[in-house]
């Protein structure tokens, strides 16, 4: 492949920084702005961006060797643990395995007061994670029950500095009109499940700004009727015997027409649907708690009452087409995993997830777009990060596949950049070893 002459450059750690600045030699790189190909580029970083400068004779000289080079990752379903007390040792466990497996930002969807000074360390690099992006704690028929109070809970966190709120289920009709108005009022977004009570339509009408598992979205697509007489299930999955699929048309002209953006974590169904014996097989099982470990056990046990082989399959055959249908007419997906979550293990699971985007009929690069630039616009931030350019964070994975030949190569992790630390693969090892050994 013909070298392309452009320098781009960062900055270590805090710890590190003070002018430092390293060049990244010899990468194929894709920067997702020039379609889906690799280009031959040297890598300029400095003060935790990329730089369109020729390097200093100081510059730190790391050789790719023609290894493949992607932006970081976007995880934007995730859930930051809170310290249990004074012991954080857990939620440093679920930063660190996403930053290992080149995930560089993450949307927290289950907010704790904890989380706002975290945010603020990991900007400031003394803490190791993902940047993030935290909504406050949640709003749900247990914390959101009566309408008058709802307003005055919105603008706490809204002053409190939380990024937007999280819907969860069990609003009534009054309480999510409540926060819908007073959101609007506070220019504060708010995003997760759909409320029952409301409808899909009406939610998305009232401005929310992602609908996160596809929730809501196999409702629609049913007679009124068997809204009634419902047992419940995982998001739809009851109700797939009376789906019409002419229906499905108009659900997807109403998601583009809202603006909202889908968060579909596919992995989380594909999971409560599949096999304990095959998901505790997993590597990646080893970076579980033992506590997680029995309680996730259980969950798949408990939901694989409510499905059968060939129901579990139609159910995840409709939610693919309806991603992919989606995709295809310009509504927004967004690359989500929900992890920590049930057998989501942080990190390995958005690998999974990309998969899942492909196995929905996304090319490897449309699902590479979900959790970079795709993210990057919908917080309106595309010049500051989501692709590798000069002035956009150095957040970046060096690969040793090529993962538009083959979207399981986004597993070949060699190092992860986030902002500008570089973190090789003896680092990254040592620091999954130690997990694994506390987790045993």
């Amino acid at each position: 492949m013909r070298r392309v002459p452009m320098l781009l450059g960062f900055a270590l750690a805090t710890a590190q920084a003070g002018g430092a600045e390293t060049l990244l030699a010899n990468g194929q790189v894709l920067t997702m702005r020039a379609g889906a190909q690799f280009e031959g580029l040297d890598l300029l970083v400095r003060d935790g961006a990329f730089v369109a400068d020729a390097p200093g004779e100081a510059a730190e000289v790391i050789d790719l060797e023609g290894r493949y080079v992607i932006p970081g990752l976007t995880e934007m379903h995730a859930h930051v643990p809170a310290p249990d007390g004074d012991d954080a040792s857990y939620r440093d466990d679920v930063l660190f395995l996403w930053v290992a497996n080149g995930v560089t930002r993450a949307r927290g969807m289950m907010g704790h007061p904890s989380h706002l000074p975290l945010r603020d360390a990991i900007a400031a690099h003394e803490v190791l994670g993902p940047a993030l992006t935290i909504s406050g704690p949640s709003f749900s028929g247990g914390s959101a029950r009566d309408p008058a109070a709802v307003p005055d809970r919105v603008k706490a966190q809204k002053e409190a500095g939380y990024d937007f709120l999280k819907i969860h289920p069990g609003m009534s009709v009054a309480a999510f009109a409540a926060l819908a108005e007073a959101a609007a009022a506070e220019d504060i977004a708010f995003a997760g499940h759909i409320t029952g009570a409301v409808g899909l339509l009406p939610s998305l009408e009232a401005g929310q700004q992602t609908v996160d598992h596809l929730d809501g979205l196999i409702e629609t697509l049913v007679a009124t009727e068997h809204l009634a007489r419902r047992i419940g299930g995982w998001f739809g999955n009851d109700l797939v015997p009376h789906v019409d699929e002419a229906r499905i048309p108009a659900l997807i002209e109403a998601l583009k027409s809202s603006g909202a953006a889908l968060v579909a974590t596919e992995t989380l169904l594909e999971n409560v649907t599949g096999e304990v014996a095959e998901l505790t097989a997993r590597e990646d099982f080893a970076y579980l708690p033992p506590n997680l470990r029995r309680g996730y056990v259980r969950s798949v046990e408990g939901s694989a009452r409510g499905f059968t082989p060939e129901s579990a399959a139609t159910f995840l055959k409709l939610r693919k087409r309806l991603l992919h249908d989606a995709y295809r007419a310009g509504v927004p997906v967004l690359l989500g995993a929900d992890s920590p979550q049930i057998f989501n293990i942080p990190g390995f699971a958005i690998h999974r997830e990309l998969a899942a985007m492909v196995a929905a009929g996304l090319t490897p690069f449309e699902a590479l777009t979900t959790g970079t630039i795709a993210p990057a616009r919908f917080f309106d931030a595309a010049d500051r990060w989501g692709s590798i350019a000069p002035g956009r964070d150095a957040d970046l994975i060096v690969l040793r596949e090529d993962p538009l030949a083959d979207i399981d190569a986004t597993r070949s992790i060699d190092a992860v950049m986030v902002r500008g630390r570089y973190l090789d693969r003896t680092e990254l090892d040592a620091g999954l070893a130690d997990i694994r050994a506390r987790y045993r």
